[in-house]
């Protein structure tokens, strides 16, 4: 146990096993089995490349669930046995943000992954304060997603998205059908959902969403504006990280609406924007970073029942075939959602 594989990202479209050695642990450390980690968006863009902020060689892998099999002396919240997922934030806890509560704005943020531990490996080391508990109704598999569901809880948090409100979600990836669940778990009435794959769009549809627009074959803005009465919707969400959904994603709101804005830009550099509808609509965008005390909401959407895990997983790999999941997830014509390895 002493020493084992990891998966990194060495080059564009490459990635290698690395031998690692297990770090010493500290007194309130857990050491996970790992069983499952899923495929996240911030993966492939590291995979292509093209991570807005982070580069190359990096380890990958950040939607983790495991068996905690070893634990340091102090640890008093779990025993060994216990099934968990992991949050993959290391912070300061003495910063500004972090003593008002707020660590995931910390100064010294850092993820596992770009700390040197990712998730596709047989064994990783957290603190007890940054894993959760799975419900007993909950597989490993789906403890995975954990992770991209506390995102999409964060997110409609920062968008104060509330009863009876009508949203509209640019993006059928895995945050956005998640976001979509906890749209409709939050009292939402009509949810639109946005994307440019029908297989994406049809889950959407059996999930709840109540408009499903492909936006390679109709406006995507006219459509919500139509389904709105000249309105548009009182919330939007951009989950794609792609300039021209920005625009729509404003476009489509209602005169004092919100933007959240989710998706990572690959090309970040220069975003072109109507600016003036900041002015005449007087709406706003709002950035969402990450998650935060949003596991323990998720864990609660998850065991009322009303968010659904299982039906965004299409693929399931052996570790050994992770490349193989990475081109699946890159080919259109394989239908992925989420994509699940098992350790």
């Amino acid at each position: 146990m002493e020493d084992y594989p990891m998966a990194m990202v060495t080059a564009p479209g490459k990635v290698e096993f690395v031998k690692r050695t297990l770090p010493p642990m500290g007194d309130h450390d857990v050491l996970l089995r790992v069983k499952a980690c899923s495929i996240c968006g911030g993966d492939i863009h590291l995979y292509k490349g093209k991570h807005p902020l982070a580069s190359l060689p990096m380890a990958i892998g950040h939607e983790i669930s495991g068996e905690i099999i070893k634990m340091g002396p102090a640890v008093t919240k779990f025993s060994p046995g216990d099934r968990v997922a992991v949050e993959p934030v290391i912070v300061c806890g003495r910063c500004y943000f972090c003593l008002r509560g707020e660590y995931h704005l910390c100064q010294n943020i850092r993820y596992q992954y770009s700390a040197g531990q990712g998730g596709f490996t047989p064994y990783f080391v957290a603190s007890e304060d940054w894993v959760h508990r799975l419900p007993d109704s909950v597989s490993y598999e789906e403890g995975a997603l954990l992770e991209p569901l506390a995102v999409a809880v964060h997110a409609a948090r920062k968008a104060d998205l509330g009863l009876g409100q009508s949203a509209a979600i640019f993006g059928a990836g895995g945050i956005g059908l998640f976001l979509l669940q906890v749209a409709r778990a939050a009292g939402c009435g009509s949810v639109f959902v946005v994307d440019l794959l029908d297989h994406r769009l049809k889950t959407a549809l059996t999930l709840g969403a109540t408009t499903a627009i492909n936006a390679a074959e109709e406006d995507p803005v006219e459509r919500i504006l139509k389904g709105t009465e000249g309105l548009g919707v009182d919330r939007s969400f951009e989950a794609v990280g792609v300039e021209k959904t920005l625009h729509q994603c404003a476009q489509s709101l209602k005169k004092g609406g919100i933007c959240a804005l989710i998706g990572l830009f690959e090309e970040a550099h220069h975003i072109h924007f109507p600016i003036n509808l900041f002015v005449q609509k007087e709406i706003q965008i709002r950035g969402c970073r990450g998650y935060c005390w949003d596991f323990q909401s998720a864990l609660e959407l998850i065991k009322a029942g009303q968010v659904r895990l299982s039906p965004l997983i299409s693929h399931q790999f052996p570790l050994t075939d992770l490349p193989k999941a990475f081109e699946i997830l890159l080919d259109p014509k394989a239908k992925a959602g989420k994509v699940v390895v098992q350790v």
